[in-house]
């Protein structure tokens, strides 16, 4: 049953504990879990019924906690400074060392991370000490919440509690700006105006469409995910000496390296190693990855999603 709450410190402790707490930000109402916590993180795209797993956006209490996770330029430290604690969202290469389990960035080498205003927020992330992701409160695809009662109609009995923090004082999400090539690139439009972005760091530019083979990092946009570079089959069900095997359930037999998404068929557990898999495999020098059938029901969708972009074929 979820919990409409008023103390900090107790959905700091559901945080760490591996629960989902959903919190009010000057934008919206975020629904939050450990962002180092793979099954947690999981767990945010089973509540929201979210059909991809899109890279989610890590909050923190201040920039230098983001800055432990990111690599960050002298565009991203003079935007901080003007502009966190704030609505603007960095999309930054992300620290070979970094906490963040790779669901919570949908496998890149980026992050996208920001400082959020909203002093219940702020006290939240100082309580619970972690690198917390949160996507708005919502069911995939419905209006995002900007009030507790918004996020309890939406998502009671799928979260452990709700932060009670008032109404959202913007209303709208963040804008989130990809800092991690030479060009800064406005991938979506939101609390903090491009013209503002730009009195600080000059021109911004827009992300080529999907179309013309953009990959595009942010949250709500058609996505680019991690591919490896070895070929992918799916729905095996026999492998070769050759082959690497993304396992789940009982292993079929005969596989050069195997990497087990869940013995259990726990398809949350499975989400939560999917990435950490494909990256194992991709490093196995064999000849490809063979991947054992994921069924369809609660997140199977989402990992057969993920699957089968790894799976397509690619330029030459």
């Amino acid at each position: 049953m979820t919990r409409l709450i008023e103390d900090a410190a107790e959905a700091a402790a559901l945080l760490r504990a591996g629960e989902l707490v959903a919190f009010a930000t000057e934008t919206v109402y975020g629904l939050g879990a450990d962002a180092r916590n793979g099954k947690a993180v999981a767990g945010i795209f089973e509540a929201k019924g979210r059909p991809h797993f899109n890279p989610l956006i890590c909050h923190f209490p201040d920039a230098e906690s983001a800055w432990a996770e990111v690599h960050p330029d002298e565009r991203a430290r003079a935007l901080a400074s003007a502009f966190w604690p704030g609505p603007l969202t960095l999309v930054l290469p992300r620290r070979a060392d970094s906490r963040v389990d790779l669901l919570t960035g949908a496998g890149l080498d980026t992050l996208a991370v920001r400082v959020p205003s909203h002093p219940a927020a702020r006290e939240l992330l100082r309580l619970a000490g972690i690198p917390v992701a949160a996507p708005s409160a919502n069911q995939s695809g419905r209006v995002s919440p900007t009030t507790s009662a918004h996020v309890m109609e939406e998502l009671s009995g799928r979260i452990a509690a709700v932060l009670e923090g008032g109404d959202c004082e913007v209303g709208v999400e963040s804008t989130v700006l990809d800092l991690s090539g030479t060009e800064a690139v406005l991938l979506r439009p939101g609390g903090v105006p491009q013209e503002a972005i730009e009195a600080v760091i000059g021109p911004v530019g827009r992300p080529a469409s999907p179309e013309a083979g953009g990959a595009l990092r942010s949250p709500g946009m058609m996505l680019s995910h991690y591919a490896p570079a070895l070929p992918v089959r799916l729905e095996a069900t026999v492998v070769a000496p050759d082959e690497a095997l993304l396992a789940f359930g009982a292993p079929l037999e005969g596989a050069g390296a195997v990497f087990q998404l869940s013995a259990a068929q726990d398809l949350r557990e499975a989400a939560a190693r999917l990435f950490q898999g494909l990256r194992a495999l991709d490093g196995s020098g064999l000849r490809g990855i063979a991947v054992m059938p994921v069924p369809g029901g609660g997140l199977g969708p989402a990992i057969r999603d993920r699957l089968d972009r790894a799976a397509a074929p690619r330029d030459a």
